[in-house]
């Protein structure tokens, strides 16, 4: 009887133990879903992800049925195309299916803003981080209303336009050619308009029908007007930062209010002299891009000015400041408003998360680990990329060519050398 009572106590430690074990391993897993769930739950799917998967193969279409009306192909072929496109909200895959071939260009445009936007941050907290097995690419950031979500906007807008104009001017599509409104014109110094200038009128015209068709209508399940407010202001900064990087690429004399506020800084002017021995008894003129690492600096210059314009101001600061200050009329509160719309700035609704620490929810990945120049007193110094948590000193072997020779005929036979170097990561 107490053997008895003694093989029972001792299975049940052992499935007292087996269940401790078990519960050790759910916990774990919980925990690595607590951790990655942020990632999984993170901005919708946009067509920014193009930019990193490029345009898949189009859908096989279903043969059509016998006494059926045959399709147009050129129909059948957008539909093909645009059909496997995903994070496309529904304007934009209706200016897919009247543009089929100018999606590739916008792929090669989402692809030169996420780069221009990486190569512009490199050296920040803020990197510009993707999530590349994410369709929402910039992850939980595109949720929020900060700086670093109008630079993202305005990149993405101008690498649009940017590629959609280079694709018109080099005849890679049908529907748009080279901008001829000033062909042939003389100037009073002289020179001709001529040459292929860069058709920005449908650059632009094609970004704000493709780039501005991502905003969603607006639903009617609001249950507060607090809630309308806040998702009208996320829109109107959206729009609005995306024609801020539109406009950093030219201005263009149409009927547009936005066009007449900003003026043409970064168009270049090539010029080709015609005459004899050299001479320049007449010159063609003609107007180009940028490059776009130009336009990506003067966007980060923007960036840097990014205005915060505060909706969400509480009860108790609107009382305070009835109290101690005098409420301003609502024709100059009306004013000041249209003039931060109007603005050729960038504007933002959320102050931006701390950069420095690990932030899944808000997508913050940290400075931990990055590599810092202890030399440098920029944003990539290990004081202010590490956030004034020190950093770790690794010593490095690096191969270089040294001690080369020209060898007849015809190379050059170099030694491998290696020298060691000191890298510096943020604790």
């Amino acid at each position: 009887m107490l053997m008895i009572a003694h093989m029972n106590a001792s299975t049940s430690i052992l499935i007292l133990s087996v269940t401790l074990a078990s519960m050790r391993n759910v916990m774990s897993f919980i925990q690595l879903i607590v951790l990655f769930l942020p990632f999984a739950l993170s901005a919708s799917p946009n067509w920014m992800y193009l930019g990193i998967i490029g345009i898949p193969p189009p859908l096989q279409q279903q043969q059509a049925s016998p006494g059926s009306e045959i399709e147009d192909p050129e129909i059948v072929q957008a539909r093909a195309v645009c059909g496997a496109l995903p994070g496309l909200a529904s304007k934009q895959v209706d200016v897919c299916m009247k543009h089929p071939n100018a999606i590739y260009s916008v792929s090669d445009g989402a692809k030169k803003a996420i780069e221009q936007c990486q190569l512009q941050f490199r050296h920040e907290r803020w990197n510009c981080s993707v999530m590349e097995n994410e369709q929402s690419v910039f992850g939980p950031t595109l949720d929020k209303g900060s700086k670093e979500t109008a630079f993202i906007y305005a990149i993405t807008s101008a690498g649009v336009v940017y590629s959609i104009t280079n694709a018109c001017s080099s005849g890679r599509l049908t529907e748009c050619s080279c901008d001829s409104m000033q062909h042939g014109q003389t100037t009073p110094e002289g020179w001709k308009w001529g040459g292929c200038s860069d058709n920005l009128r449908f650059g632009l015209q094609f970004s704000r029908k493709f780039v501005d068709g991502s905003e969603p209508n607006r639903p009617n399940n609001f249950k507060t007007t607090k809630q309308k407010r806040i998702w009208s202001n996320r829109i109107k900064m959206n729009l609005h930062n995306n024609e801020v990087g539109r406009q950093t690429m030219y201005s263009l004399e149409l009927q547009n209010l936005w066009l007449f506020q900003i003026v043409m800084s970064l168009m270049k002017m090539h010029c080709r002299c015609h005459g004899v021995s050299g001479s320049c008894e007449l010159k063609t003129c003609w107007k180009f891009m940028p490059s776009f690492n130009e336009i990506g600096n003067e966007l980060k210059q923007k960036y840097g000015k990014a205005i915060l314009i505060n909706h969400n101001v509480n009860d108790s600061q609107k009382k305070n400041n009835t109290i101690h200050k005098k409420r301003e009329p609502r024709a100059l509160n009306r004013l000041k408003k249209r003039m931060l719309i109007e603005s050729k700035e960038l504007v933002h609704i959320q102050k931006s998360p701390n950069y420095c620490k690990q932030d899944f929810e808000n997508g913050v990945l940290g400075t931990e680990g990055r590599k810092c120049n202890i030399t440098s007193t920029g944003p990539d110094s290990c004081n202010k990329l590490c956030c004034g948590r020190g950093f770790i000193t690794k010593v490095v072997k690096e191969e270089e060519h040294c001690n080369c020779k020209f060898v007849w005929c015809c190379y050059v036979k170099c030694d491998l050398c290696y020298k060691n170097i000191e890298q510096k990561s943020c604790k």
